[in-house]
Formats: structure tokens, sequence, C-alpha cells
């Protein structure tokens, strides 16, 4: 299979959705017209099709094993599709699916949970995928918001009238706000198809994953990212990261070239600036239309078994990087160009090589990591990302609980939500907030209960309002 192919499957399909959506608005043009998306899924560039779709909507069906920052991204990621817009949540089971290898039931609050999830990062709208569940076929055990017994006195009926009656007493306050980020990283999905159908240099490289490690990272520190694609406005932002951007496209260098001058902070990573998007090399040195905007030149690739580690050493502190910490799977061989070399490689016959490097341009800098690192290396490099950028988390709460804020021009929410099984807790530092849902107060060290959710709304911010 080729790239070209790749476009073309996804091309197709979406001209016959445009012509069943023409048909649609010649009826009833007032309407908006969408398809359900699906994430993450690899064969469809969402980017193109989301210029023909009125609004955004998508299927959510993680699996049993999927990290809670990953549903995050993918959320975030629909809502990048049209440039932060709400999006709805058109499909979510109320209880379990029925085509994964292990179809467990959602816990009792789960549901509720991942429904504000989406909610926090954009969606205006929640609704499930099905009714009724049906007597027959591939999808009778699929769950559904009344069972086969055909009553209402079920715990997943109950769950879902409950979260109805919550999402009445929001819908006009939140409905319409929007997230805002300062941060944004970038998702391809020509550029994953490259990666993927390149003959090497490993079979190892996972796209989604580089980018969802550095997602992760920010997600932990309940500081909001924005996912971008390649063509977005990049003026609005204090830093953009690019992972493993192996495909640069016409005009995308410039851009990039364009923001870090005036002062934005770059981020980008081992096989990037590799090919045009023809997919054809770009000639004179690794990574190609990067090399200036990086100060460096990638001489070869070392590709190993994932199971083989070097590690990256940091010979005085950076920040909060200091000692060493493993990367694997891509080793670029890099010489700096002009760019401050921050950390090096430990071993191999590479060993005293830059892996980590800053380059000064105009009035920005723009960071190379030369390897797959270890998570710990990303959260501790992302600290100081933070710093340089005096980003401040929406709250400071504990691991797994989930903040994020949605906001117009009058008013703020945040939401407050505790993936853990367990209490735990949140900081709202000098502000008093009220929550929507059960209308108590919180201020300073709270405390949230296992998997529940608080919708704040900042007290002082009402006072201002009502004076």
């Amino acid at each position: 299979m080729s790239l070209d192919y790749r476009r073309f499957q996804s091309d197709s399909l979406l001209e016959t959705y445009k012509l069943e959506r023409d048909r649609i608005k010649k009826y009833t043009s007032d309407l908006p017209v969408t398809t359900n998306l699906m994430g993450l899924y690899p064969e469809l560039d969402y980017f193109k099709w989301a210029k023909e779709i009125d609004v955004i909507s998508w299927d959510n069906y993680p699996s049993i094993n999927t990290p809670i920052s990953m549903t995050a991204m993918t959320h975030d990621l629909m809502r990048g599709l049209k440039s932060g817009q709400p999006f709805m949540l058109m499909e979510q089971t109320p209880s379990q699916q029925n085509w994964q290898a292990y179809n467990a039931l959602k816990r009792p609050g789960v549901m509720r949970l991942w429904s504000y999830q989406a909610i926090a990062h954009g969606a205006d709208t929640v609704m499930f995928f099905q009714l009724r569940r049906s007597r027959g076929a591939t999808e009778k055990y699929h769950g559904a918001v009344i069972e086969h017994v055909g009553h209402e006195h079920t715990r997943v009926f109950k769950e879902c009238a409950h979260l109805g009656q919550e999402l009445q007493t929001l819908a006009d306050q939140t409905m319409g706000t929007r997230v805002k980020a300062k941060v944004a990283i970038t998702f391809d999905w020509e550029n994953r198809w490259a990666i993927d159908l390149s003959s090497g240099p490993s079979i190892a490289l996972d796209y989604v994953e580089e980018v969802h490690k550095y997602y992760q990272a920010f997600y932990r520190k309940n500081i909001p990212v924005d996912m971008i694609g390649v063509e977005a406005d990049l003026s609005q932002y204090d830093m953009v990261i690019a992972p493993v951007l192996y495909m640069i496209k016409d005009g995308h260098a410039d851009r990039l070239k364009t923001f870090v001058t005036n002062g934005g902070t770059f981020v980008t990573t081992f096989f990037s600036g590799i090919v045009n998007e023809a997919d054809l090399v770009t000639l004179g040195g690794y990574p190609g239309e990067l090399r200036e905007l990086v100060g460096i030149w990638a001489e070869e690739i070392d590709a190993l078994d994932p199971t083989v580690k070097n590690h990256i050493t940091f010979d005085k502190r950076y920040g909060k990087l200091s000692g060493k910490y493993m990367c694997s799977t891509l080793f670029d061989l890099i010489h700096s160009e002009g760019a401050d070399v921050l950390a090096t490689y430990q071993s191999d016959f590479y060993a005293g090589m830059p892996a980590l490097t800053r380059n000064q341009f105009g009035k920005g800098q723009a960071y190379y990591i030369a390897s797959s690192p270890e998570q710990r290396f990303i959260d501790d490099f992302v600290a100081i990302l933070q710093d340089e950028k005096q980003l401040t988390p929406i709250l400071v709460s504990d691991p797994g609980v989930e903040v994020c804020a949605r906001e117009d021009a009058d008013q703020r929410f945040l939401f407050v939500i505790n993936h853990n099984k367990e209490q735990a807790h949140f900081h709202t530092g000098e502000h008093g907030y009220a929550d929507l849902l059960n209308d108590q107060s919180y201020h300073g060290l709270s405390r949230i209960e296992g998997r529940g959710v608080l919708v704040l709304k900042d007290k002082n911010r009402e006072t201002e309002e009502r004076q």
C-alpha cells in the first residue's frame, strides 16, 4: 500500500459523504449535517473531513486498558478539527461494548465520569448507543439504556436518567463555552500514514504513542492543550510541540519559523523533517526544512530493538532534568549547527553525541530531542517548558484527578473529575468556588469523592459580574 492510495481511499469516502450531505442540504439547508467520526481511526484524514462537516461528532469506545489521558487527548483532537468549536459525543455505551476481546461493564459512576470528561474537553452534547438492546445480530450484547429486561429498574437506566437530570441543569450555563490553551500539539494523519508505510527504520515506531507521551505530561499537570493540524494558526499559542514530524508539508516549516521568530517555543523530536508531502526525502541533510530552525544536522538514524536501551545524560542540571534517562527505539546521530547541547548519549559508538539541544531563533527557541525517552524525561522536560512560558495549572490536584476549564467572555467553569476509586484532593488556591451540581462551596485544600465530578464556578468572578 502506498501513501497515494491511503489519500485516495480517504478522499473517496469523503466524496461519498459530500454527496449524501449535499442531498440533505437540498431539502434542509438550515440544518447542520454531521457524521460520526471515530477518534484516532487511522484510515481517514479527519482534518480534511472537518472542512465538510458542520459540527464534529464522534464515538468514544475506549478499551479496558486505554489510558484516561489517551481518551482526553482524543477529545481534544476532535475539538481541534474545527479550531476549538464544541463537538458532539454522539456515541458511547451506557454499560459495555460487544466487539472487544474483554467487554467489561462500566463500573458504577464511570459512565457519568467519562461523560463529564467529554464535556470538560469541549462537548456540548452527550448521547448513547443504543436506546434498547437488539434481540439479534452482532450488537445484541452491546450496552443500551434499556436492557433486554425491558424496564427502567436497572442500574444502567438509573445512572443514565441521573446524568440527564444533571445535564439539564447545566445546559444553559456551559453550552457554547470553549477550552482555551496556550500549548498546542501537532497531529497529522498523512504524517502518520507516511511513517506507518515507511520501509524502515523501525517497526516499533508508534506515532500515536509518541504524541501521547507529550500530551500526557501536560495532562498530568492540568495544563490545557489544543491538538492541531499542520494548517492551524499558531499565533495564539506560546508553545507548539510536534513529535516525530516526519513529513513537512508545503509552507509548514515557514510558519514554524515565523512562530519561533516571534517568540514562540517549538519542540520536535527524532525522525523529523525527513520527507516532503510527496514522501520524497528532502536532500541536503536531516531534518530537512527544519534544519535551520533547530540548529542541528542528523547524520544517521540508528534503529534498535526496543528492549535495547541507551541513556540521555546530563553533565549538569538543566531545570528539573539531571542525571540520566533511558531512551530507546530510534537514535538520531546529530551535530550542533549553532544549537546548545543540553544532554548527550551515554553509550554505544555515538556516546557523547548530542541527545537534547536548544536553538535560539529570533525571539524564540527550538528544542530537538534525538531519541524516544522514557516518560520521566518528558515529564521533567515539560516542567522546564512550563517554567519558561509561565504556564499555570488550572488547579493543583492529586494524581488521577483531572481538571479542565471552559469559558467565554463572561464566565469560567472548572471541571474536577476524580478517576480514582478512592477519595482525593485538589487545591483551589485563593479562589472560592461553588459547585453547580451539589451547591457546596470549595476553598483551598478540598476533597472529592472517588469517581466524583464537580462543576465549579468562581465565586469571585460571580461577585464581579453582579457588581
